[in-house]
């Protein structure tokens, strides 16, 4: 029964500091998103925080910033 209970739980929402590390290179989303082979509305939802990434993408973003995952995206207290 706990397994079931534990199933239900809504996922963990996530925040993170993509804005803001993009902002400080002065790039822009279409500039990130080319980057990372993805679209601008992929980085415009993971910065509104209505997407998580997949962890492949998360590992993209760490490589690309130089920073561990920890360091972009944090659990929401």
């Amino acid at each position: 029964m706990e397994y079931w209970n534990r199933s239900r739980q809504s996922p963990l929402p996530v925040k993170n500091k993509l804005r803001e590390l993009r902002a400080a290179r002065a790039w822009s989303q279409s500039n990130l998103a080319e980057q990372l082979s993805v679209s601008r509305q992929t980085i415009n939802a993971i910065e509104t925080g209505k997407y998580d990434p997949s962890l492949p993408l998360a590992f993209k973003l760490a490589r690309l910033f130089a920073l561990p995952i920890e360091e972009i995206f944090s659990d929401v207290d």
